[in-house]
């Protein structure tokens, strides 16, 4: 071993833990994605930190902005492998990522083989540099690595049979759509309604109206977001002196807002009975709220905030809400019998604090007693020329290029 203990045995007996340890968590399930992850170098992609944080299971920065915002870093391995199976790569695709790093694009190469071909690009030259070196070093110098808009995609590579999104999009950018092959799909972490989720649309036939996209699953996740053309970014309000934020979308510009000082106003709670085992991930419950609640927005507290008891705890990825000009409710828990379960239920602020906490609580029962264990949501993306009264019954969000239509089926 060398002075800094990098040598390959060591690395490749931390990486072949690493790899392990996922198969054990569920977090890989396709023998294929766990030999790439055991044959591709993770440290020599993220080289300024020690081998043993570099086969960790978890994000590594790379870059901020000149505000400190994140805007480069090479995802975790849990993430990582959720979105190499939902693409479903088979030995001779053609990959398009989108939003380099090097790392995931070493992955998508082992899993396409020789007689595949993997792209990757990003619009930062910082990360394409580090992509080249740290792609040639790790033996992968096949790798196209390019310096562009991903907005725009790679059209000189194409047409793809899978395209790899790895920054947080606002929308599905017509180009992703066009370069993509007959049967193609993309996997991309959209942002809609200020909720993150990891999704693998398929392309539908194409229609008078152009081609459309059909979700086979989805998880909550987050990333970096996407910069250049396709940057989109939430808004974000600041209540009891931003110990507690509401997150509201682009498509949102006319949303309520709360006083500021909201949760100085006495407070209703309202419970549903509801019980969730504390392992069970709210998503589809979060989405079903976000297609039923009028003044729909995420909120998001600071563990001050909690300790102080101005908010109850919010999940990790935030706490559904509503919001109007006067109140706020949102979505919470509290300790059920059984210590591994919660109850759902609902705290408010404001005028209207009583009729806001009974209806996310109504709304949490109808989920759980008509949707809840179901084959879950399904999201639709159509371009923003398709016929409104074309779109498929369920709740629609207008983007900025398409529609998007989420429904249960």
């Amino acid at each position: 071993m060398d002075a800094d203990g990098n040598d390959s045995p060591y690395a490749g007996t931390l990486r072949a833990a690493m790899t392990d340890l996922l198969l054990a968590q569920g977090a890989i399930h396709d023998q294929r994605v766990a030999t790439a992850f055991r044959a591709v170098p993770r440290h020599l992609f993220v080289p300024l930190v020690p081998l043993e944080i570099a086969y960790t299971d978890d994000v590594v920065l790379m870059k901020r902005d000149e505000t400190g915002v994140a805007i480069s870093s090479v995802s975790q391995p849990t993430v990582v492998a959720l979105m190499l199976e939902q693409a479903n790569l088979q030995p001779g695709h053609r990959v398009l990522e989108i939003g380099s790093g090097g790392y995931n694009a070493a992955l998508l190469r082992e899993l396409v083989g020789p007689a595949g071909e993997v792209t990757t690009i990003d619009i930062d030259e910082d990360v394409t540099v580090r992509a080249r070196q740290s792609l040639d070093a790790a033996g992968y110098p096949e790798v196209q690595v390019l310096r562009t808009d991903g907005e725009f995609g790679g059209p000189d590579s194409a047409p793809y049979d899978r395209i790899v999104v790895t920054v947080t999009a606002w929308d599905v950018a017509p180009a992703w759509v066009d370069q993509l092959a007959p049967g193609g799909r993309i996997v991309v972490p959209l942002r809609f309604r200020s909720q993150t989720r990891s999704i693998a649309f398929d392309l539908l036939d194409a229609g008078h109206s152009g081609s459309s996209l059909e979700s086979r699953s989805m998880a909550v996740c987050g990333f970096v977001s996407m910069q250049g053309a396709g940057a989109n970014y939430e808004r974000c309000v600041s209540l009891q002196g931003e110990l507690v934020s509401l997150s509201f979308d682009e498509d949102q510009a006319a949303a309520p807002v709360p006083p500021e000082r909201v949760l100085d106003q006495p407070k209703v709670s309202a419970w549903s009975g509801v019980l969730m085992n504390r392992e069970e991930p709210l998503s589809d419950l979060d989405l079903s709220l976000m297609a039923t609640l009028p003044g729909f927005c995420v909120l998001s507290a600071e563990p001050r905030a909690q300790e102080k008891g101005v908010a109850l705890p919010a999940p990790r990825w935030g706490a559904s809400a509503l919001a109007s000009t006067s109140s706020l409710g949102y979505l919470t828990a509290r300790p059920a019998a059984d210590p591994d379960f919660v109850e759902l239920g609902a705290v408010a602020h404001g005028p209207e604090a009583q009729d806001f906490a009974q209806l996310i609580v109504d709304q949490v029962r109808e989920w759980d007693e008509n949707l809840r264990g179901g084959p879950g949501p399904r999201l639709q993306v159509h371009p923003a020329a398709f016929p409104p009264d074309q779109l498929p019954t369920g709740f629609h969000v207008q983007m900025r290029h398409s529609q998007l239509t989420l429904s249960w089926p």
